[in-house]
């Protein structure tokens, strides 16, 4: 089987080397220095102090790569609509795309069995040109339980690894989703593979909605900002507001937010995807994680005072170190 890379970062060089392991034949797409080091080294992974390596075919151009069974797209989320024109080539006739990205994917809606069906979020692909690019119809969600970070580029190390989770966005997709779901288990990873991929990506977002953000704003970790009694408080507000955007979609989490957060405080203090690329001069993708919450919360009439001020307050906080883009109106200073 053949699969491509898009977006070989943290998460995206560890799953490519997974599948290496299993003897899968694995390309990635990138450019830069993730380039160059992928062509000299190939894909590593460093885990518990070892250093694993599996060769990869990497090119900055689509074309050169061709049609892949599946395009794991790995990407941070606002980098997506600039490159999804691009993948053609490697999606070709056949292909499955497998959307391994934080938030609320462009997939979400279409198929879903719930008010908004077929509709697109605006913070996350406005007028669905994602979903006509990347069809809902052929391609698998899925849901990363792990901790990885990038060192240096071409290099993912893994803090700590629960399981992948995999399911088609439609149906359909049964098949294409064991197969790639059995590629992973050969590799000595734990897979689950559910009816519903929906709750997994909801129940998963409970979390990262508001731990991103909020490290974000603050530099702290996870167990720092749950130990503060009024960021705490304000983070059990976020979980409820979310819960009751969950309820009206029909995607109910089966824990409370008190159960949540001791979950959340088992593992550590764990330094969030956003608050690392805050402190390396990275764009946040916000909109999918936060962003897209406060939009249903709005399309559904939902209570979500909480998740618009952090969204807000980390919006204009990352706006003025130049992470996220500046607003499309400007407002002139009025003078009498």
């Amino acid at each position: 089987m053949r699969a491509v890379i898009v977006g070989p970062g943290a998460i995206g060089v560890w799953m490519g080397e997974r599948l290496a392991a299993s003897g899968w034949k694995v390309s990635a797409l990138a450019r830069g220095a993730t380039l160059q080091a992928l062509n000299t080294h190939g894909l590593r992974v460093i885990e518990q102090g070892a250093t694993r390596t599996a060769p990869v075919t990497a090119s900055d151009d689509p074309h050169a790569l061709g049609p892949q069974d599946y395009v794991i797209v790995s990407l941070k989320a606002q980098a997506l609509p600039e490159l999804a024109p691009k993948l053609a080539p490697l999606i070709g006739d056949a292909g499955v795309i497998v959307s391994a990205m934080n938030g609320v994917p462009w997939w979400f809606f279409h198929g879903f069995k719930g008010p908004l069906e077929g509709q697109s979020l605006d913070m996350v692909d406005p007028g669905g040109a994602i979903a006509r690019l990347l069809p809902p119809e052929r391609t698998i969600g899925c849901v990363l339980h792990n901790s990885n970070s990038t060192p240096e580029p071409g290099v993912a190390a893994v803090a700590g690894i629960d399981r992948l989770i995999f399911g088609g966005a439609t149906s359909g997709l049964e098949i294409a989703t064991e197969a790639l779901a059995a590629a992973y288990r050969a590799a000595k990873v734990r897979v689950d593979t559910p009816d519903d991929i929906r709750t997994p990506v909801w129940v998963k977002l409970w979390g990262n909605m508001y731990a991103n953000p909020v490290s974000a704003l603050t530099g702290a970790g996870t167990a720092d900002m749950l130990a503060d009694d009024e960021v705490r408080e304000l983070v059990l507000k976020m979980m409820r507001e979310m819960l009751e955007i969950g309820h009206r979609l029909g995607l109910p989490i089966p824990i409370s937010p008190e159960e949540r957060m001791a979950v959340a405080r088992k593992l550590g203090n764990f330094r969030t995807s956003m608050l690392q690329d805050v402190e390396h001069g990275r764009p946040i993708e916000l909109d999918p994680i936060l962003g897209a919450v406060v939009e249903l919360g709005r399309r559904l009439g939902a209570p979500h005072d909480s998740l618009s001020a952090v969204y807000g307050l980390t919006r204009l906080a990352a706006r003025m170190k130049g992470l996220y883009p500046a607003p499309l109106v400007r407002f002139r200073h009025l003078h009498p």
